[in-house]
């Protein structure tokens, strides 16, 4: 596989990778090294890509794998923590509005357990399909309906338990 293959497969999923990776590991910077990571990998297999049915999954998947070693690893106490605020074109006040919600709801999925985190993430911000979500998790598509069902209540209590806080 030459350069352009290569640049023409990878480089189109490269956005999905950085939000995922963020979304595990939450430092921007530390998102950033694992893309740069994954990356450097596949380019060092990039003669093997070609056996891969789909190689955005293969990428996914050790984006996934990266970071849950990054966050095993000892390092993971040194990790430092950054939020960054999501922008919209309306005026200040809906943007506060969006931003808190935003950042209520990622703060929620950081509370799920790992499962229903991952498989909230890949089904509902990456919008990946059941299959393709199996695939990357290695889980079967019953689990991950059900997990990701468990994980929209729980997103959905703690939701109506914040904005109905102290309304009887």
């Amino acid at each position: 596989m030459k350069q352009k293959e290569f640049l023409a497969t990878v480089l189109p999923v490269k956005d999905k990778l950085y939000r995922l990776a963020k979304r595990l590991l939450v430092s921007q910077e530390e998102a950033e090294d694992a893309v740069q990571e994954v990356i450097l990998k596949l380019w060092k297999g990039k003669n093997r890509m070609k056996d891969y049915k789909n190689p955005e999954a293969f990428a996914m998947t050790m984006t996934k794998n990266y970071c849950l070693d990054r966050l095993k690893s000892k390092q993971a106490s040194n990790l430092k923590i950054v939020h960054s605020n999501y922008q919209n074109d309306e005026n200040l006040q809906k943007k506060v509005e969006v931003n808190d919600g935003v950042q209520l709801v990622f703060e929620i999925m950081e509370t799920l357990p790992e499962k229903q985190r991952m498989v909230l993430q890949l089904r509902d911000v990456e919008q990946f399909e059941f299959h393709e979500i199996s695939e990357m998790t290695d889980m079967n598509e019953t689990a991950i309906r059900v997990n990701l069902s468990r994980a929209r209540k729980a997103v959905r209590d703690q939701l109506l338990k914040q904005y109905n806080y102290g309304v009887s």
